[in-house]
């Protein structure tokens, strides 16, 4: 991911949201246009190809990223200095020389690394997709490429395709498979692009001018639009679904990215997010590390989040989210429309650190039994159940503080209303229907972990009801109140 203190050409590119020692770009801020040199599958389609594109992406709300890479070997530490920022940006952050950084292939040798494994855990979770980092901003592929040697196939010990392998594996057990890709962003290549950190001069930002200097263009047409071309298609007719790209900077002009656009176009049921640059709007808003207070109405959009603090491995990054939050996280971005996506961070022999498993597995017991008011759902038909606007408080950028509650959250579906409650209220649940953004009638309730659906008492009172419940919460996180409907 990204860690940007670089000026870029539009200044909407890079927003102030901060996490602890980290600058990230806020995916909806990245700049885009109407007019492309090459018009993208969203310049042309229908409402209704766009609809059907999306539908998978639209019902899934869960999938995993995968931060892995050489950044697993050092591991948040260079020479005895812990670095203080997430893991995979290291070899920036230390300004480690191209050569030294390539010589930590030679120790690469995850054996530990098992595609069956990972792909059941992310199932077990409830988690209906998964995006993997096939090529990080160190530039080191993790795919057999035959465009450029520095791969985890011609550079290692392992002379394995763990793509392959994870695509193998996905469809065996159902997911999709989508590839992140920095096509902007390369540190090891000639002529990529460099974010700024400490004192990388300008224009290149680069720190090792002797290995890093070059064509931005020549980068592009020998090394990334061909590593591309080789991930849409060399992993069967089924994968990529999803190609995630990252970093644009004002290097991807227009007409350079028009020309990956054209390759995108060559797989017209492909989604990927608003990233590429050069005025491209994608299909997908990106919010990292946050979860958009109402949501982006009106637009596709996944919130990309990690378990810890950092995305790739990191020895030290201990800062484990609770499973309480992860799974509050969750039902919060279902009931504003939007998608989970879950990082997990294997370290350098391919294990899953314990904390990411224990707490996934965690969320799949939750999962298994309340799915049905995630997969599938649009958005809350209320809203003021997540929070206000604060009328003093500012917030890090000077704008009214957004307060969450978390009381509950609701999602829709065409005859049911999900009730997540994370505070039980006691013996009712109290809803008035006139605050409904369409007419909706309650006809029973039940509650959706009781295997029976033992039917609860509805009262109704003008437009409101209010539904009886039991004593105590059926589940100590969050307890699904399901309402049939009718129009």
């Amino acid at each position: 991911m990204n860690i940007a203190s670089r000026t870029i050409a539009t200044a909407t590119l890079l927003a102030a949201f901060t996490l602890p020692a980290v600058a990230q770009l806020e995916g909806n801020r990245i700049a885009t246009s109407a007019a492309h040199p090459v018009p993208a599958v969203q310049d042309t389609e229908t409402p209704a190809q766009r609809d059907a594109r999306m539908a998978w992406w639209r019902d899934a709300r869960f999938g995993m990223f995968i931060h892995w890479g050489l950044y697993s070997i050092p591991a948040g530490v260079w020479k005895g200095h812990a670095d203080p920022e997430i893991g995979e940006w290291i070899m920036n952050h230390e300004s480690i020389p191209v050569a030294d950084y390539k010589a930590l292939a030679t120790q690469f040798n995850p054996t530990a690394f098992n595609a069956h494994d990972i792909v059941a855990l992310a199932k077990s979770a409830g988690m209906k997709y998964i995006v993997i980092t096939a090529k990080h901003h160190d530039g080191f592929a993790m795919f057999d490429s035959k465009a450029d040697p520095f791969n985890i196939v011609a550079a290692t010990p392992y002379h394995r395709d763990p793509l392959k392998e994870l695509a193998a594996e996905c469809k065996k057990q159902g997911l999709k498979l989508g590839f992140y890709y920095s096509q902007d962003q390369d540190w090891t290549a000639p002529g990529g692009a460099a974010y700024k950190t400490g004192n990388h001069d300008l224009p290149s930002h680069h720190w090792d001018p002797a290995a890093q200097d070059g064509s931005f263009a020549d980068y592009l047409h020998k090394k990334a639009i061909p590593q591309m071309e080789e991930l849409l298609t060399n992993y069967s007719t089924d994968f990529p679904v999803v190609i995630w790209f990252d970093t644009p900077t004002d290097d991807m002009t227009p007409a350079l990215a028009g020309e990956i656009v054209a390759l995108l176009n060559k797989h017209p049921n492909l989604i990927w997010n608003n990233r590429l640059g050069g005025g491209y709007k994608g299909d997908t808003e990106t919010p990292e590390q946050f979860i958009p207070p109402n949501g982006y109405p009106g637009l596709d959009w996944e919130s990309c989040m990690t378990m810890n603090d950092t995305w790739g491995y990191k020895t030290n990054d201990t800062n484990f989210k609770s499973t309480e939050t992860l799974i509050r996280n969750l039902v919060d971005i279902a009931s504003k429309g939007g998608n989970y996506l879950l990082n997990i961070g294997p370290d350098s022999h391919g294990t899953v650190p314990a904390p990411e498993v224990e707490r996934l597995q965690q969320v799949g017991k939750w999962t298994a039994v309340n799915g049905a008011a995630l997969y599938g759902t649009h958005p809350t038909l209320f809203g003021a159940e997540t929070g206000s606007y604060s009328t003093t408080e500012k917030d890090k950028k000077g704008q009214p503080k957004f307060n969450t509650t978390w009381e509950w959250r609701s999602t829709t579906a065409p005859d049911k209303i999900y009730i997540t409650l994370f505070k039980w209220p006691g013996s009712t649940f109290h809803l008035d229907m006139k605050d409904a953004k369409s007419p909706r009638t309650v006809t029973s309730a039940y509650l959706l972990a009781d295997k029976s659906h033992k039917a609860l008492k509805v009262t109704h009172t003008g437009t409101a009801i209010d539904v009886a419940l039991p004593s105590q919460a059926l589940d100590p996180i969050a307890t699904v109140l399901v309402l049939n409907t009718t129009k």
